[in-house]
This record gives structure tokens, C-alpha cells and sequence, in this order.
């Protein structure tokens, strides 16, 4: 579970609700459901028109990611590449065969198969680059799902606020509706403002930030397994691998 998700997202409404109840106002003033649905169904509806289907089922599979984020750890991976240097090193490239299936990192054993098939170095290079390549856009494609709702949902709230303005305009004889008419009208852009820069946007960059660290991983993975295919010593590859962590 990331805390900070959750922090963020308790001290941005506490702030937000918490502020507007200091200065007198009820939570009341921010229940519209008239509102809610046109920022929520018109924002949505128009990330659809601009997003594929297999890049808004990505999407929501990795809205997850923001809460609990898939464990991505660096270190262990530099000592799990370390560990097969020095079996290549004693036993031979054959003796990894036995790790492939044992390899939950579906990257990773690629990885191995190619080193184990006997691969020259920069054809393993082209190949797994290959495969970053592709299955990091596939990630990012997913996550401008995210940036279309935080583009689009301030002017939809925009939107709203206009149609209900239109709808107090209609009763201008009547001089009691006005004040809560425009006040509920204007309740549909903090909506739209708070759906694009608390919810979506910060979602949004929080599983970028997690595609990071899986493409920093995939490239250390890289480089490591062709350090082992150029039969340097595993003492070397640990050192260079450090630099990773750097970073």
C-alpha cells in the first residue's frame, strides 16, 4: 500500500472541505448531482472518443498502481544478476537453463533464454530493447487515459457552470432562486477542477512514475545480461550495476 497516495489524497479534500467549512460554508453547497453528472459523464465520454479500447483497459487495470504499486526493487535484482554471472562463470551459460522457468519477471527469463540459446551480445541488446520499447508506450498509451480526464474535466466543469447559469437566467422574475442557482451553478467547475488536479493528474503521474522504475529495472536487467554473454567478472558487472541506484 502507498501511504503517500492516500495522505495526499486525505490532506487535499481535508484541506479543501476543512477551508471551506472555517469560512462558514456547509457541506451541503457542494452536493449536486445535476452537475456531478455532466463533468463526470461528459469528461469520460470525451477521453473515450480520444482513447483506444485496449489503452483504456490498461487503464483501468492500472489505476490500481497508485495504491499499490507492483514491487520493483533494484537491489534484488542486481544481486539475482550477480548470482547468475558467477554460476555462468563456474558452470557455464547451459547452467542457467535451469533458472528460465524458476524466473517470475517474464522479462527476465527472456533475458536468460536468450543468453542461454547463445545469442550474440547486441542481438540480446536489440531484442530486449525491443521489448522495453514497446511494452513502455503501451504503459504510457494507458496513462494518457489519466491526462485526458485531468485536460478535459475543467473546461467540462466549465461547461456545466454555463448550462447552469442558463438555467438561473431563466428565472431572473423570481430574485430569491438567483443566489442559490448561481451557486449551485458553479459547483460544476469544482468539480471538474477537482476530479483533473486531485484525482486524475496526481493518479496519472504516480503510475508514470511506477513504468519508471519498471523500465529502469528492464534496462539494468539489460545491460547486466550482457555483461554475463561478454563473460566479464561478476565483481565488474556488481560495480557497474550499482550505478543504477544512483539514480
Amino acid at each position: 500500500m502507498d501511504i503517500l497516495t492516500l495522505a495526499g489524497l486525505v490532506l487535499a479534500f481535508g484541506g479543501i472541505i476543512g477551508g471551506m467549512l472555517i469560512e462558514g460554508g456547509h457541506l451541503s453547497s457542494l452536493v449536486n448531482g445535476p452537475a456531478f453528472l455532466i463533468v463526470l459523464g461528459g469528461t469520460i465520454g470525451a477521453v473515450l472518443v480520444q482513447t483506444p479500447m485496449d489503452a483504456f483497459k490498461r487503464a483501468l487495470g492500472r489505476m490500481k498502481w497508485a495504491f499499490m504499486p507492483p514491487v520493483v526493487s533494484l537491489p534484488e535484482a542486481i544481486e539475482k544478476i550477480v548470482n547468475w554471472s558467477n554460476i555462468a562463470r563456474k558452470e557455464g551459460l547451459l547452467r542457467l537453463e535451469d533458472y528460465i522457468q524458476q524466473e517470475p519477471d517474464p522479462f527476465a527469463s527472456k533475458a536468460l533464454q536468450l543468453l542461454v540459446d547463445g545469442k550474440e551480445p547486441e542481438e540480446i541488446r536489440h531484442i530486449l530493447e525491443m521489448d522495453m520499447t514497446i511494452h513502455e508506450e503501451s504503459e504510457l498509451q494507458a496513462i494518457t487515459f489519466f491526462e485526458g480526464v485531468g485536460g478535459y474535466a475543467p473546461t467540462i466543469g466549465i461547461i456545466g457552470a454555463v448550462l447552469g447559469l442558463i438555467h438561473v437566467m431563466g428565472n431572473l422574475a423570481d430574485p430569491s432562486k438567483l443566489g442559490g442557482g448561481i451557486a449551485a451553478a458553479f459547483v460544476a467547475t469544482i468539480y471538474g477542477l477537482v476530479l483533473a488536479n486531485v484525482f486524475a493528474l496526481p493518479m496519472g503521474n504516480k503510475i508514470k512514475s511506477v513504468v519508471k522504475k519498471q523500465t529502469r529495472l528492464c534496462e539494468l536487467i539489460v545491460e547486466g545480461v550482457i555483461a554475463i554473454a561478454h563473460g566479464e567478472n561478476p565483481r565488474n558487472i556488481e560495480s557497474r550495476l550499482q550505478g543504477f541506484l544512483q539514480h
